[in-house]
């Protein structure tokens, strides 16, 4: 019987909350994300270019209602449309995955099946490396190896141990240079902020965000973001950050920089993939601004 009510209360919050999704949005109220990747256009329109992009579970600010979309905030600041089928309206002091356990998906893609079993059905959705999720069940059998999860938008989910971490520690340099490297191969994305693909900018603000240090999202405000200090070329060590364009008002490019000359980055540049390269070669000597290391 208790366990018949469980499931009458858990299908409750998933009608209650599926009416909330449809309910109006207004501009500052709070949302959070219900899809695994939510694309953040310029406008108010499919058509236009991606500025950025915020991931599941994501508490955001709404600022502005148009129609069918609706310009957010993300923690960080940065503001871009997204479709209003991509939010969920959060109630007053009601949070996601801020209190209680927590799951983070450490692996660059991690499946989150309806049962747990990866053969009786598909996944409901893939999730992205660094998504938060909460915790509500922990089998014993299989060595633990299933976590249930409720997700934002209230469905309930079930995800492999070995996918996640409960404490999502901050790393020091060399944590980071071996993290980076995971990344390689992954598609160039502009305005790709997530392990689906990264462009430069999103790549440099996530390392930089898992060795503890919240940096802006683009790669001229980063260059000149106070928190960043100076770094003279001949001085580079492995965790500093590369900027390259035409000048210090125009960088248009940013890499991470491994040591003994070689950088990791996210760039069109002959493959459009993260990839490594060496600072000196010509056309990223030609290319180079400025070094910056952030103040711990």
């Amino acid at each position: 019987m208790a366990g018949a009510l469980s499931w009458i209360a858990m299908w409750r919050g998933i009608i209650s909350m599926a009416l909330m999704t449809f309910s109006a949005l207004a501009a500052g109220q709070r949302a959070v994300v219900v899809e695994p990747v939510a694309n953040m256009y310029s406008k108010a329109s499919g058509e236009v270019d991606v500025v950025s992009q915020a991931m599941l579970g994501t508490a955001v600010g709404v600022v502005e209602i148009q129609g069918d979309w609706a310009r957010i905030q993300t923690p960080d600041e940065y503001r871009g449309w997204v479709r209003l089928g991509q939010l969920r309206p959060l109630g007053e002091g009601e949070s996601y995955a801020e209190q209680g356990r927590v799951a983070t998906a450490v692996s660059l893609r991690t499946h989150v099946y309806p049962a747990p079993s990866v053969t009786r059905r598909a996944p409901v959705m893939t999730i992205a490396f660094e998504t938060r999720l909460e915790v509500v069940e922990e089998r014993p059998e299989e060595n633990g190896r299933w976590i249930g999860v409720r997700l934002p938008d209230g469905r309930q989910g079930w995800v492999q141990r070995g996918d996640v971490v409960f404490d999502m520690k901050t790393m020091d340099v060399e944590g980071l240079v071996e993290l980076a490297r995971r990344f390689l191969g992954l598609p160039y994305t502009w305005g790709g902020t997530t392990s689906f693909g990264f462009d430069c900018s999103g790549f440099t603000q996530m390392l930089c965000r898992r060795g503890g240090v919240t940096i802006p999202r683009d790669a001229q405000p980063q260059a000149h973001w106070e928190g960043m200090a100076k770094v003279d070329k001949a001085e580079l060590r492995a965790g500093d950050l590369l900027y390259f364009g035409s000048s210090m008002d125009k960088i248009t490019h940013t890499g991470f920089y491994l040591g003994n000359g070689e950088f990791i980055h996210s760039t069109t540049s002959q493959t459009p993939v993260l990839q490594v390269s060496r600072l000196a070669d010509v056309h990223w000597t030609r290319l180079f601004v400025c070094a910056r290391r952030w103040k711990r």
